[in-house]
């Protein structure tokens, strides 16, 4: 038999989701570090945004899986603001389009991305999370949500980092959704913490959604580990991914 462990209280549970989330995030990432200090060819560029699109454009299916998964009505209307959010609605536009629209301004034809093969690696990564959304808990799934609030920093870093060294590459047009990322993060990352510090009650689920935390940290250097093998160590060219 297990020994009995109590949960965390609200202010320790906090500091340890920063404490891991922070020591394992994207941010710290080699090929992160080489793009924000403007050492990536027009190509190494490119292929980083044609990547990333997967991730974003699989994000609304990762928590339509959530969704499916949470038995509670109030979480499941709170999550579905989500689902609209990235695809867009009304005369709203979402954050897939405005990816694209990043692509378009950084010289990648729209239809080129829409169409792409992407990395092996890349979409091994992006389709293991968004199976995890779909076969894990809801709270789980949410959890993975958490990491979010390293966002901002990252984002603030990474608009400098195009004004300042690639202008020549990314048309400023084209920053319009990374602006609005350091937002949407902050309220994206304070509703997942809240409803996992509500609903992790006991040791187990707090663990649970710790080891959720580490989970999307290894998926997000998962995907930078492919495009920095294939465009900075082999240096493929951009039809690798395409």
């Amino acid at each position: 038999m297990s020994e009995y462990k109590p949960p965390l209280s609200r202010q320790q549970f906090i500091q340890r989701l920063r404490r891991i989330g922070a020591s394992r995030y994207q941010d710290k990432h080699p090929f992160t570090e080489i793009l924000n200090d403007g050492k990536l060819t027009k190509t190494q560029l490119q292929a980083y945004i044609l990547n990333w699109y997967y991730f974003e454009k699989m994000i609304p299916q990762k928590d339509a899986g959530i969704i499916s998964n949470c038995p509670i009505p109030e979480i499941r209307r709170i999550w579905v603001s989500r689902i609209l959010r990235h695809d867009g609605y009304g005369d709203v536009e979402g954050a897939t389009e405005g990816w694209l629209k990043l692509a378009q301004s950084a010289g990648i034809d729209r239809n080129t991305v829409m169409k792409a093969r992407f990395l092996p690696g890349v979409r091994l990564a992006v389709d293991s999370y968004v199976q995890y959304a779909r076969t894990k808990t809801w709270l789980e799934g949410i959890a993975t949500s958490i990491t979010q609030i390293f966002l901002p920093r990252l984002v603030e870093r990474r608009v400098n980092a195009f004004v300042k060294h690639y202008e020549d590459y990314v048309s400023p047009k084209g920053l319009q959704y990374y602006m609005s990322l350091q937002t949407v993060a902050r309220e994206g990352s304070k509703v997942a913490l809240e409803l996992v510090l509500r609903y992790a009650a006991t040791r187990e689920l707090q663990d649970m959604v710790t080891n959720a935390v580490l989970y999307m940290d290894d998926v997000l250097w998962s995907i930078l580990d492919a495009i920095y093998s294939a465009y900075v160590v082999r240096k493929l060219p951009l039809s690798a991914s395409i």
